[in-house]
């Protein structure tokens, strides 16, 4: 189980950015992540902690040493909202929510990765943590959707479950839904990025069940108590796309909404992380533009083996060019055995990609595989000749 206990790091990072369910006009209006990540800076030059500004010598050293853009009085009155913080965490982990600060050794990697100090401060989530840092395949697209796109939906994501794929959407109506329940109800695992309303989700009847089996998180960077927002719509997008290895768009209208938003900002940002599109005979025009912007078609049926598909789909030539930078560093990694997953997660890249690199080596002759459990390892005698 996750311990609710937050962090002292967590504890200042929420003082400064968090809402606690108030309207974000209120005084003092907590900071916003270009404001925070402003702070933050400061602290690094200095060499402290977000911690460090919960001491009681803390308005001392603001008023001696910060030079930033941001109003000490309004550091100050934030960092005091202790009374509020602790009714606030009170009632959301009463609710089964847990809160992650970016410095929080459980915040996900894939996200400091890929968004960089885009990363949101403060993540807010029920259900199990540990799903936030599997990857799978990002499933999005329209709320309103025709019957043969659900059930095209539906099938993609049955597919995943059965072959391991975790799906990762949105959990608004139409494809997110359908992505998720489709996976949820195969016995998959879920990862629902959420714009708005996480405390009310976090009891809703129809979460609850895979909540508490462990194969469903809900995850939000916006307040807990927080109603619908476009713009915090729009701004969940790249977190969907960071937290994934692949994404599909189920369908999209050319120029506006968010799928076409988070898509199109997708293919500018995340080039590791491929971008297909249903090109089918219904798809609508939204999903050819976005083919004709550099989207992949995805893989027609069958789908015997998904993850080979989406990856022998990618584009081979930087991925050959970074092999040749890595296979050295992996190979010193596998003087003794270890398992892929290990492997990816001491050189924090993504599991699939990692795989790929393995499947190559060995292929080559560099590495060896065993079985029973599955460990690669160098082939001490193949490297010594390629040294020599």
């Amino acid at each position: 189980m996750f311990n609710h206990v937050l962090a002292p790091d967590t504890q200042a990072i929420l003082l400064l950015c968090g809402s606690f369910g108030q309207n974000r006009l209120c005084q003092p209006q907590p900071l916003t992540l270009s404001e925070y990540n402003s702070l933050a800076e400061w602290l690094r030059e200095n060499q402290m902690r977000p911690a460090d500004l919960l001491a009681p010598t803390t308005e001392e050293h603001l008023q001696t040493t910060y030079n930033g853009k941001l109003d000490i009085n309004r550091l100050l009155t934030l960092l005091q909202r202790g009374a509020m913080l602790s009714l606030a965490v009170e009632k959301w982990t009463n609710q089964g929510l847990w809160i992650l600060g970016r410095s929080d050794a459980n915040y996900p990697k894939r996200l400091k990765m890929q968004l960089k100090q885009s990363a949101p401060a403060i993540l807010y989530g029920v259900g199990n943590i540990e799903l936030l840092s599997m990857g799978g395949l990002a499933i999005v697209g329209s709320r309103d959707i025709d019957e043969e796109g659900l059930n095209y939906t539906q099938k993609i994501a049955q597919t995943c479950s059965a072959q391991s794929i975790q799906v990762i959407s949105g959990g608004a109506r139409g494809v997110d839904q359908a992505a998720m329940f489709g996976a949820l109800n195969a016995g998959g695992t879920t990862v629902g990025v959420l714009a708005d309303s996480l405390a009310k989700a976090a009891v809703n009847s129809k979460y609850r069940p895979y909540i508490k089996d462990g194969r469903l998180l809900l995850v939000s960077s916006y307040d807990p108590e927080a109603g619908f927002n476009t713009g915090n719509a729009m701004g969940r997008n790249k977190y969907i796309y960071a937290l994934s290895d692949y994404a599909l768009v189920v369908n999209s209208t050319v120029g506006k909404g968010g799928t076409w938003a988070g898509a199109t900002e997708a293919l500018s940002k995340f080039k590791d992380i491929p971008l297909f599109v249903r090109l089918d005979n219904t798809a609508p025009e939204g999903n050819q533009e976005l083919y004709n912007k550099g989207a992949k078609p995805f893989p027609p049926e069958p789908w015997n083996s998904l993850h080979e598909l989406l990856s022998i789909t990618q584009e081979p030539s930087n991925t050959e060019d970074i092999y040749e930078i890595v296979l050295p560093v992996i190979l010193r990694h596998l003087q003794q055995p270890k398992d892929a997953k290990t492997l990816a997660e001491s050189l924090n890249v993504r599991l699939p990609q990692m795989q790929d690199w393995l499947n190559r080596a060995e292929k080559e002759g560099t590495v060896s595989k065993s079985k029973a459990p599955v460990t690669y390892v160098v082939n001490q005698t193949a490297t010594q000749l390629s040294l020599l």
